[in-house]
């Protein structure tokens, strides 16, 4: 299975480009693992934020396959446990999907076409991250759940 975590924007921290680095490199031992990141919008200043939505939402889906089973990092998604997360993958790994994406939107969340198309919703915290910082907490947390699958000492419960 391949997993692609698309975010949109660029990061500004090398401190957060830093830490996803060391996580994509580690997944790469378990998993194909890759990156990739939509341009930001331009001239937002002349656009409402459902027309920046509308067009973040569409550099999305033009990187989504009919067969790719995607899962939206939401604030209103399904909070789990790095233990229930595990298990998701387990399930989605054992389900014969082939890529696994995970999104990041941009600042104003996902447009209804983005919605539509997910397959689910995945929430980190009730607590409202950047989508900047929320790339390398996503990112350690497929490591930990990997390393959970794989009953390896990373994870402490």
């Amino acid at each position: 299975m391949n997993i692609e975590l698309v975010v949109v924007g660029k990061t500004d921290l090398k401190e957060v480009e830093a830490l996803v680095s060391i996580y994509s490199k580690r997944l790469n031992h378990y998993v194909r693992f890759a990156i990739t990141t939509i341009a930001d919008v331009r001239n937002t200043r002349n656009l409402s934020e459902a027309e920046q939505r509308r067009l973040e939402g569409e550099s999305i889906l033009r990187l989504v396959n009919d067969s790719d089973y995607v899962m939206l990092l939401d604030e209103r998604g399904l909070e789990l446990r790095s233990i229930e997360f595990a298990e998701v993958l387990q399930r989605r790994m054992s389900s014969g999907v082939k890529r696994l994406v995970f999104v990041i939107g941009g600042p104003y969340g996902f447009s209804e076409a983005v919605y539509s198309r997910a397959n689910g919703k995945l929430s980190l915290s009730r607590m409202t991250f950047s989508h900047q910082i929320v790339r390398a907490i996503f990112a350690e947390q497929l490591y930990r759940a990997f390393t959970i699958l794989r009953n390896e000492p990373y994870h402490h419960e």
